[in-house]
């Protein structure tokens, strides 16, 4: 069991801490979603990989402790993204900068806009699957997805990251 977490608690950190944006939830989180999967591994069919699994698990904890706190903080880009590293290419660190304002730009939508971008872009769901997590059809998550880039994209424009 221990080389399982050890497999996968970084990358389940990750996706708990990108829907929840709070380190100490995300951590909590992830640690509740490790425990839930082993005592529920008789469940576990091995119709997907483990990690798949794993991350539904994830994902669907922080969705309903997001909706459960009911709190939505919008945290220092800086906070969240600070490796203590200076970068020293002047096109990776264009680019890095540019990827933080997008990304503190979806700080900024709605809490529902900034879950399904996260599970859209960053996670790589497609409609059906995020449907499926939202426990929604899938034509309202094709127009909240719409919605929500829209949004994201007005966001960025008005800052002229965009442009």
């Amino acid at each position: 069991m221990l080389a399982v977490y050890n497999r996968y608690y970084k990358a389940m950190f990750n996706v708990s801490f990108r829907i929840v944006n709070n380190h100490e939830l995300a951590e909590d989180i992830m640690q509740e979603s490790f425990l839930n999967a082993f005592d529920k591994l008789e469940s576990f069919s091995g119709n997907v990989a483990f990690g798949a699994w794993l991350k539904r698990i994830v994902i669907n904890k922080s969705i309903t402790e997001l909706h459960k706190t009911n709190k939505y903080k919008i945290d220092s880009i800086s906070e969240n993204f600070d490796t203590g590293e200076e970068i020293e290419d002047t096109a990776i660190d264009f680019t890095n900068k540019k990827v933080e304002m997008v990304l503190a730009k979806m700080n900024e939508l709605k809490p529902n806009y900034k879950i399904i971008l996260t599970l859209f872009f960053i996670e790589g769901f497609d409609t059906e699957e995020i449907s499926e997590i939202l426990k929604i059809n899938e034509n309202n998550c094709r127009t909240m997805l719409f919605r929500a880039k829209e949004s994201l994209k007005s966001k960025l424009i008005q800052d002229e990251v965009y442009r």
